[in-house]
């Protein structure tokens, strides 16, 4: 029941505070002033909105906010020479494009998978688990295991130890509901697979349930050392600036509301 009021208010605060959001009140808040002869009023909203947005359409601030993210872990870290088992986050493809156009439908994190497939080779004794349901309000019906297990099949992972966590709905639900399948020891090394501004919370969240996991991440989307450039591009700026601020209040959330063990996990302890 908390969980799933949990999921619910989290969307329904995310739908207002994202930068989107925040930019679009804010001009819709300014027009009506205007419509209601508050002109004076309605500069000082609509005047530092169009800063706002001139701000966000010509500086990468999203890949900005996103690179203490992005280096909190290693990428292609050392691993053990034996591995129990390997955990893939869901939210690579949209599961209900794929229902609708009957085949798998990728999205930008689909690093994932290629990720999973090349651990699955290294290391052909380890449980491998995909965990995601839907993320979506409306949308349950759609899950992404599904089309995980088509994927699968496809690059010729699915003929072993594999185990499907189809009902989770974010990623608390995603470490809860995989340890319960899988029921990890103490002493196990599992690996742990998803976008590198992702890992940060989702190994926060998999300490929290005492289930130590070795960080893997991929889908880097910043560039140390190349970060700072001026250039027209409104839509990829608050399309980047929108994700990584979604991580990091989600961060904060987890860790207030006690499902990750600090606010910017760097580790088990």
């Amino acid at each position: 029941m908390l969980g799933t009021l949990f999921f619910y208010l989290s969307k329904f605060i995310w739908a207002l505070v994202a930068p989107a959001s925040v930019l679009y009140l804010l001009f819709v808040g300014g027009c009506l002033l205007l419509w209601f002869g508050k002109t004076r009023l309605a500069s000082r909203v609509l005047g530092p909105t169009l800063a706002l947005f001139t701000l966000v359409a010509f500086l990468p601030l999203g890949n900005w906010l996103a690179t203490p993210l992005e280096q909190r872990f290693e990428a292609n870290p050392e691993l053990p020479e034996s591995v129990d088992g390997i955990i893939m986050l869901g939210g690579a493809v949209d599961a209900m494009t794929s229902y609708i156009w009957n085949q798998p439908e990728f999205g930008p994190a689909a690093d994932r998978y290629f990720a999973l497939a090349d651990l699955a080779r290294q290391y052909p004794d380890a449980t491998l688990v995909f965990t995601g349901g839907s993320g979506s309000v409306r949308d349950q019906a759609f899950k992404e295991a599904d089309i995980a297990e088509v994927v699968f099949a496809t690059i010729g992972i699915n003929g072993r130890n594999l185990v499907m966590e189809r009902e989770s709905r974010n990623t608390q639900e995603n470490a809860l509901n995989s340890k319960a399948l899988v029921n990890p020891e103490p002493g196990e090394s599992w690996v742990l697979i998803t976008s590198a501004q992702h890992m940060p919370r989702s190994v926060g969240i998999f300490c929290q349930q005492g289930w130590p996991v070795i960080p893997y991440p991929v889908d880097h989307k910043t560039a140390p050392g190349r970060q700072f450039r001026i250039e027209f591009n409104p839509g990829e700026n608050l399309g980047s600036l929108n994700h990584v601020t979604r991580e990091w209040l989600g961060l904060l959330a987890y860790y207030l509301t006690g499902k990750s063990d600090s606010l910017l996990p760097a580790g088990c302890h």
